[in-house]
């Protein structure tokens, strides 16, 4: 399968919120935005995050539309995020999307964090180079409680490699 990104097109957004509105998903992501609305407020959304310093990609797999890859924040607190459809959960099309991503954006650290039950996503970040560095406790909106997240880290190669 060829994984590739892109910047982020119009015709994209229908797909995202399509996968981002997907109740499973979102449960297993556990701390997506809070309520993305319909279509209209959806795009809206993406426009605000668009004309932001974040970079914002489209993971691309087969010419098909797979899912989202991001970087934001602030310099020095800058944290990964990455959003795949379920269909393509365990094929490594989130591994490729975020190795891609980290090409592109070579600035270190960068930071992810993620639900600590979502074994899926911390393999995902850890086959990148991501380690552990803390775990904390946070209001997942997709599960309607407060749940154990984990905070990890890429730092910057030091070394002989």
């Amino acid at each position: 399968m060829e994984i590739a990104l892109r910047a982020v097109r119009d015709s994209d957004l229908p797909e995202f919120h399509r996968q981002m509105t997907d109740p499973e998903a979102a449960r297993m992501a556990a701390f997506g935005p809070a309520d993305l609305g319909g279509p209209g407020a959806f795009r809206d959304y993406w426009k605000r995050l668009r004309d932001t310093s974040h970079v914002l990609r489209t993971v691309v797999a087969d010419g098909t539309v797979a899912g989202t890859a991001a970087v934001y924040g602030v310099a020095g607190e800058r944290e990964v995020t990455y959003w795949i459809d379920r269909a393509y959960w365990g094929r490594g099309v989130a591994t490729a999307a975020l190795r891609a991503l980290l090409a592109e954006v070579p600035e270190r650290p960068l930071y992810a964090r993620a639900a600590a039950d979502n074994a899926g996503s911390l393999r995902v970040l850890e086959k990148c180079g991501f380690h552990e560095t803390a775990r904390a406790r946070g209001f997942a909106d997709a599960r309607g409680r407060e749940i154990e997240e984990v905070v990890l880290i890429l730092e910057a190669r030091t070394g002989g490699r």
